[in-house]
């Protein structure tokens, strides 16, 4: 599990270099950010399942669309919302008397 998880955010550093370099390309830049929106979307639908993947995809995809935007890290973030500030639900026990 470690080593998805660590796993994923390089993935996500990577893929946000990648979107955030189309700001050093002049003219040609926006148009490859209108490539790269629904590419950054459907890899970050695929790193993070459920609803909170789905979220993400949409925020990353508006956030590579508008202009001025791609300096937000968007894959690094939800790393560390699925990985840090998440709150884990805590681990239940129940207790089970025997008897002898």
């Amino acid at each position: 599990m470690k080593d998805e998880k660590y796993k994923l955010l390089r993935q996500g550093i990577l893929f946000d270099l990648i979107g955030m370099s189309t700001m050093a390309i002049p003219v040609v830049g926006p148009f490859l950010d209108m490539i790269w929106a629904p590419l950054a979307a459907k890899q970050m639908s695929k790193m993070y399942k459920g609803n909170e993947g789905k979220l993400a995809s949409v925020v990353v995809f508006l956030e590579e669309i508008l202009p001025f935007t791609d300096i937000v890290p968007t894959f690094t973030l939800m790393w560390l919302y699925t990985f840090v500030w998440k709150k884990q639900p805590a681990p239940q026990t129940i207790g089970i008397k025997v008897d002898e």
